[in-house]
């Protein structure tokens, strides 16, 4: 048997569990992306990065389970969730042109969305996409 056989994906009659994390420059960008669906996120269990989930929280009211923040090990501490089988989908919206003293931990957690069959959105584009397909089903 795999690995991913014994992971539980959301299905109609659970909430999805969706992972919210954003760079410094794209903050801004994944409150909106919430805001445009937070009737359904509302619908979901999230975490997030410290930073993302507190503004999540107090921009748009959402519960939100706080990480750490990515450089202190919040991308970490997600990969974990997801390795565990606790995360059905990434958000991850990411600053291409910026660089990141923790890459190695953005690596990793897109490597173990790769190794789990996790989807992970990295840009505004992918993650409308997903969560337009997820709203529909719900």
């Amino acid at each position: 048997m795999f690995m991913t056989d014994t992971i539980p994906a959301a299905t109609p009659s659970t909430a999805p569990r969706i992972a919210l994390i954003a760079h410094d420059h794209k903050k801004d960008t994944i409150v909106e992306l919430a805001r445009e669906y937070l009737t359904f996120l509302q619908g979901c269990t999230l975490c997030a990065t410290g930073t993302t989930g507190g503004r999540l929280q107090d921009q748009l009211g959402l519960t939100v389970q706080r990480m750490l923040s990515g450089p202190l090990g919040g991308d970490l501490q997600i990969g974990a969730k997801l390795a565990q089988g606790e995360i059905d989908l990434v958000v991850f919206l990411r600053d291409p042109m910026t660089p990141q003293p923790h890459e190695p931990d953005i690596n990793a957690l897109v490597r173990a969305c790769d190794v789990h069959d996790v989807p992970c959105a990295t840009n505004l584009s992918t993650a409308r996409l997903v969560l337009a397909r997820l709203s529909e089903e719900r």
